[in-house]
Order: C-alpha cells, then sequence, then structure tokens
C-alpha cells in the first residue's frame, strides 16, 4: 500500500514499493484554473537527465537558479540540454507572474533548444514543455508531454506534477489522483504537497488543505513558493469566512514577495469582505500594474462598478475586450473568466458559444459553472442546472457557484433549493463585488414571498 499523501515518507528516488492506488487522495480540479494550470508551479526540473555543472557560466553576482544565471550558462554551454531545460521552465515561471505573452515565446526557444540538443531522454524539457503547453491552457499538449516525460523517467516527481495538473483540467480525475500521489511518494516537497492540498480543497475538505499547505509552506524553498503558500493559506481563509485571518496570512506572505500580484489580489478581496473598498481597489490596481490577468481585471472593474465608478470600470473592461479579441484572432479557448465576463457585460449567447468550444477541450468544474452562468444569462436554465450541478459535483466549496446555482434554481421556480444555495454562498462575505449583493438580495425576496 502507497503512503497515504498526508504523511509522506522521506524524500526518494528509488521506485515505491508496490503499485497501489492512491487511497486519501481524491481531488479533483483546479478553482479557477489560475494555480496549476497556470503551469509549473512550484516546480524546478528534477536533473534527470543531464549533467547539471554546477556554477559553470553563471553570471556574476546572480542568484543561482535566475534566469541571468541561466542564460549565462547557456551561452557558455551551448550544447547543456539540462541548462536550456532549466533556462525554458524558469521562463514558464516568469510569465505565470508578469502574464507577458512573450516570455511564453522565450521559454519554447528555449526548450526546443534543448530538445535539438538532446532528443531522447530529456525528461527536463519533455516536463517543461507540458508545464508551458499548460501555462497556454493547451491541456491536451500539456498531457501528451506529461506521458511523454514519465514514460522516459518515471521518477521523475516534477514530470508527474505536470502530469496531474493536466489530467486534472482535462476532467481525469482518477488519473490526477494517481499522478499527486506518485509525485507525494517520490518527493514530499513544497510542490507535491501543495498539489495534495489543492485536491482537498476541491473535494471542499478546506482542513486538510489548510494542512498540508503549512506543510508546503514549511517546505518552501524560495520567496516565491512562501509566498504561493500564503496566497493559497489566505484563500482558503476567505472560504472559511475568516477575512481578517486572510488579510493577515496576504500580509505575510507580502513581506517576503511584495510584488506577488496573486498575493495583492487576494488581500483586496480581504478588504472587501471587510468593507475596505478602498484598500481593496489599491490591491487590485497594484496586482493589474503588475500581472494584468483578466481575474485581476475583471475584479477591479466589478468593485468599481459596485462603487458607481463607471469611468474606471469601463476602463478595465475594455482592456478585457481587446484582451479577447486577441484570444478569438489566435483562435484560443477562452478562460472562465472571459466568459463570464461575456455573460455578465457582453452578449450571453456569445458567451455560451465560448463555453461550448472551451468545454470540449477543457471539461473542469470551472468551466461548467461559467458555462451554466452564460446559459442562465441567456435564459436557457434547464441546460445550465445540469451544467451547474457538474460545477458542484465534487463538493468544491465555491459561494460563486453556489450563487450561480441559486440564481437558476431560482429562474426554475424551486426556491427552496435557491435558499440553500444562497445561504452558503452567503457565508463567504464579499464573494464577488456585485453578486453578493445580488445574492443578499434574492435572498430576502424568497423569505419575504409567501
Amino acid at each position: 500500500m502507497h503512503p497515504d499523501h498526508t504523511t509522506p515518507t522521506a524524500p526518494t528516488h528509488t521506485p515505491p514499493k508496490g503499485r497501489g492506488r492512491l487511497r486519501s487522495i481524491a481531488f479533483t480540479l483546479a478553482l479557477g484554473a489560475a494555480m496549476f494550470a497556470a503551469g509549473a508551479v512550484l516546480l524546478t526540473p528534477d536533473g534527470t537527465t543531464a549533467p547539471r555543472p554546477a556554477d559553470h557560466g553563471r553570471a556574476a553576482g546572480a542568484p543561482r537558479g535566475s534566469i541571468e544565471a541561466l542564460q549565462a550558462r547557456v551561452t557558455r554551454l551551448p550544447k547543456d540540454p539540462g541548462g536550456w531545460a532549466a533556462l525554458g521552465m524558469a521562463y514558464v515561471q516568469q510569465a505565470r507572474t508578469t502574464a507577458d505573452p512573450a516570455t511564453y515565446d522565450r521559454a519554447e526557444k528555449a526548450l526546443r533548444t534543448s530538445l535539438s540538443v538532446q532528443s531522447e531522454d530529456n525528461t527536463d524539457a519533455e516536463t517543461a514543455m507540458g508545464a508551458l503547453a499548460a501555462a497556454r491552457h493547451d491541456f491536451p499538449t500539456a498531457l501528451h508531454w506529461a506521458r511523454r516525460a514519465t514514460a522516459g523517467d518515471p521518477y521523475s516527481s516534477s514530470a508527474h506534477g505536470v502530469l496531474a495538473d493536466a489530467c486534472t483540467q482535462l476532467g481525469r480525475y482518477d488519473e490526477a489522483d494517481e499522478a499527486v500521489q506518485r509525485m507525494v511518494d517520490l518527493r514530499p516537497d513544497a510542490a507535491s504537497l501543495a498539489r495534495a492540498s489543492y485536491a482537498f480543497e476541491l473535494k471542499g475538505e478546506t482542513a486538510r488543505a489548510r494542512a498540508l499547505m503549512r506543510r508546503s509552506l514549511a517546505a518552501a524553498a524560495t520567496p516565491a513558493d512562501t509566498a504561493f503558500a500564503h496566497n493559497v493559506l489566505a484563500s482558503l481563509d476567505l472560504q472559511d469566512a475568516d477575512p481578517r485571518a486572510a488579510l493577515a496570512e496576504t500580509r505575510t506572505g507580502l513581506t517576503a514577495a511584495p510584488d506577488d500580484a496573486a498575493l495583492l489580489e487576494t488581500r483586496a478581496r480581504a478588504h472587501l469582505a471587510l468593507g475596505d473598498t478602498t484598500q481593496a481597489v489599491a490591491d487590485y490596481r497594484a496586482a493589474v500594474a503588475i500581472a494584468p490577468l483578466p481575474h485581476h481585471l475583471l475584479g477591479l472593474a466589478e468593485l468599481e462598478q459596485s462603487l458607481g465608478n463607471g469611468a474606471q470600470a469601463e476602463e478595465s473592461y475594455a482592456v478585457l475586450r481587446a484582451q479577447d479579441r486577441i484570444r478569438e484572432a489566435a483562435g484560443d479557448p477562452a478562460d472562465t473568466d472571459a466568459i463570464l465576463f461575456e455573460a455578465d457585460h457582453g452578449n450571453p449567447r456569445r458567451a455560451v458559444a465560448m463555453a461550448e468550444q472551451t468545454l470540449r477541450a477543457r471539461p473542469f468544474i470551472a468551466v461548467h459553472d461559467a458555462y451554466a452562468w452564460a446559459l442562465h444569462r441567456a435564459g436557457r436554465d434547464t441546460e445550465a442546472l445540469a451544467q451547474a450541478d457538474e460545477a458542484l459535483a465534487l463538493g468544491t466549496r465555491s459561494a460563486l457557484f453556489r450563487y450561480h446555482r441559486a440564481a437558476i434554481h431560482h429562474a426554475l421556480g424551486n426556491p427552496e433549493a435557491a435558499r440553500r444555495d444562497l445561504t452558503e454562498a452567503l457565508r463567504e462575505p464579499g464573494f464577488h463585488p456585485l453578486h453578493a449583493d445580488a445574492a443578499r438580495d434574492l435572498l430576502q425576496r424568497i423569505d419575504t414571498t409567501p
């Protein structure tokens, strides 16, 4: 029997005894897809395919593992596949935090170079290619590279991490369970413990998710790892209706990583839950200035709209529309933020079409939720309810998912079911700048209707 991932054994790169399946991990998928779908979260090459000349070529003064150090390394050692793979993965990590699409191109160029130098048994480059595909939300391609990497090196923890991320987004939950368990068995480090935490979070088991994320925090090796863990812990605090704890957690994280956009966005949500809209707007703006990701822009815009700042809201909405035109021109499927934005602030029928395209390639719970909301806004509530049920089938605790389903239940003439979901949604104060007030209004109407 494999050990429970909550009590991992010491790190090892030797084959585990037995091949039993994970028993306690039964994760599901990612909320909002922003975490592990972002690619390469907390991952580093395992060093399994190429020698790593310790500091050869490191730029003077550049920290080990930094992009500057890795660039200097490949300049001096252009035939070093491990160096190119590490540089490519570093670019993927950088793109995750900066949202600069050009960085993805640099990542791919470095990784293609690594593969040209060593086309076979290059697990680091294959793993990084999978992480890059996940970051671009091309999950079938991510799955392809992850399978290739794990086939070449079954003992690569990072490769199993990419496999888990891809399987999650593709709705292959059992396979994701197996990959995470394997990852924890191989190396119970910050990356694997974070994924195990996420598995429980998706199942609505926030206490176990928090315990595992605390262990991931204790194992964090870099400021970025530390910031990530603090951000997840703060998000769990918000889910548990404890915005003051979330605020404290984000402040601690920002001490280690003051320019971490994800932490700033989560602190904005904590301020919003506490009624401090001035600080919430300030943090959202700071997050957007660092990384103009759609969910940062949408959060800021809807908060500005809720405050009556129409012109400021429209500025962010205009950026979102421009981003979506670029996405559409490239033929890429929409993310959930774009679908929800179109449903609420654009054409619901177009939002339905966007969701259907995305769902075909990414049958993830957050996509089911966005599809449900688009269908509801388009007046197709019977179909919407089926999608909303699918989004919540794993037991995920999401106030937004609950609100969406409540509105659908109400539209279908089922006030009791709507009341249950509204009550659950409103456990998280300020869960949405616009919908939280709408949820309270709807619940009051239900309760005062004879």
